[in-house]
């Protein structure tokens, strides 16, 4: 951090009259962490003088090896508009690192910095990414404990009367305009209780922190309104699921290499490859993508979720969607995440496999632009279109035989990831689930 970068945070927190600053971090599982300090101690913050227990932390350290150093960002500096102004707080979100200051290897945007490095030495200079996350709306008990209860009956696109949790997303993209998101639509989603806040693009690392961003916002701002706001993927039986679809471009320059108006479809052989990079290794990249049991409620076919490995540029049935937008917004749209996935982290594998295909030149099946939904089990066979993993096992199972996705975590992320998802998955395996009861109780 440069002294001028210091000066221009220290100024800020003094211009808002900043009362408190979160220090904050990511654990490997995408938990927002922080650590809070009175403002008189925000200079020693900005020399990475703040030290934190790592071992409390899933999946960091073990207590013997437990210091860790904060190493704040300063373009991440932001106040938080809804506390009082006679004792505002600000926050800023740091990179983790080892008591010498080396990186740590366990910091999920230190393992998006190392891959953002590789597409840097092969000639790229930025990787932008454009989310879609969704959430749903609830209300909560008489206790304030959430529910899966709403009185929303609105569809997608709907207004009110029919949309009720209208007002509350009005004041979350005030929020977060407040606090310098560019928000460029908001609306109602297919399910009741279901919504969308889309914002601009941003270069990788800058999208990741603003998807931790927004989410806290979203939590926030939904308690206000005596709402619960939840990213899980599937929280009901029988509606549409949330997702948080990746739109991905390459750029070299000014240069966006996904675009060739010479090309087929207009698009460059590098967008070629990379679609094919993502299709070889999607089924790894899932357990990232979809890292929670209940991911894979979600992905089932009938409710718009992709199931099927394959792309297109017409319909919203595959994997991978090409926008019909060319020239600077050529892109790819990566369309099986959900918001409960660590963004670093998906960030970091969607990447790492699309520079694979693109090394290896690799190139995708040709495009399927029918609805895979109701072809039959033949039809996609003989268009060899693949399936994605039906469950978290599977997706581990996917991910233990990938060494690209391995690569691309790291050592230490990759193991304490995986021993903490295979537990997660056991300890589901053995639940006796409510829907066994109502089947099988009486009937044997």
């Amino acid at each position: 951090m440069t002294s001028a970068e210091k000066s221009f945070v220290l100024e800020q927190a003094r211009e808002h009259q900043v009362k408190f600053v979160r220090l904050q971090f990511s654990d490997i599982f995408g938990i927002p962490k922080n650590v809070s300090i009175p403002v008189e101690q925000l200079p020693k913050a900005l020399d990475g003088d703040i030290a934190f227990d790592g071992s409390s932390i899933d999946g960091f350290v073990r207590i013997e090896e437990s210091d860790m150093m904060l190493k704040p960002d300063p373009s991440t500096f932001t106040v938080f508009p809804w506390t009082p102004k006679e004792s505002k707080v600000a926050r800023l979100i740091c990179d983790v690192a080892l008591p010498d200051g080396q990186p740590f290897m366990g910091c999920p945007r230190t393992a998006l910095r190392r891959v953002l490095a590789e597409a840097d030495e092969l000639g790229y200079s930025a990787f932008n990414v454009g989310p879609e996350a969704e959430f749903f709306l609830f209300h909560v008990d008489e206790d304030g404990k959430p529910t899966t209860i709403t009185h929303d009956k609105a569809g997608y696109f709907d207004l009110t009367p029919v949309d009720l949790g209208e007002s509350a997303r009005r004041e979350m993209v005030l929020t977060l305009e407040a606090m310098g998101f560019e928000i460029e639509a908001s609306h109602h989603e297919l399910a009741p209780g279901q919504h969308e806040i889309d914002f601009k693009y941003d270069h990788a690392l800058a999208v990741a922190d603003k998807v931790m961003t927004f989410k806290f916002v979203v939590r926030t701002i939904a308690q206000r309104h005596g709402l619960h706001a939840t990213f899980m993927p599937k929280p009901i039986f029988g509606i549409a699921g949330s997702g948080m679809h990746m739109n991905q471009s390459l750029f070299k320059g000014n240069q966006n290499v996904f675009f060739d108006p010479q090309g087929e479809r207009q698009l460059s052989k590098e967008a070629y490859h990379y679609i094919a990079g993502l299709m070889e290794h999607v089924k790894a990249m899932t357990a990232i993508t979809n890292p929670i049991v209940n991911s894979y409620k979600r992905l089932v076919s009938g409710f718009e979720a992709p199931v099927y490995v394959a792309w297109s540029a017409q319909n919203r049935s595959p994997l991978i969607r090409i926008p019909a937008k060319r020239g600077l917004s050529t892109r790819v749209e990566l369309r099986n995440p959900d918001p409960s996935c660590n963004p670093y982290l998906a960030l970091t594998v969607a990447l790492k496999a699309g520079l694979d295909g693109i090394k290896r030149e690799l190139m995708p099946p040709p495009a399927v632009d029918r609805n895979i939904y109701t072809m039959t089990e033949a039809e996609r066979a003989e268009q060899s279109i693949g399936e994605l993993p039906m469950n978290l096992q599977e997706a581990l199972e996917a991910l233990q035989k990938d060494s690209v996705i391995q690569e691309a975590l790291g050592p230490h992320i990759y193991e304490r990831y995986m021993d903490a998802k295979l537990k997660e998955w056991d300890a589901y395996r053995i639940q006796v689930h409510q829907w066994e009861i109502d089947q099988y109780l009486t009937r044997y």
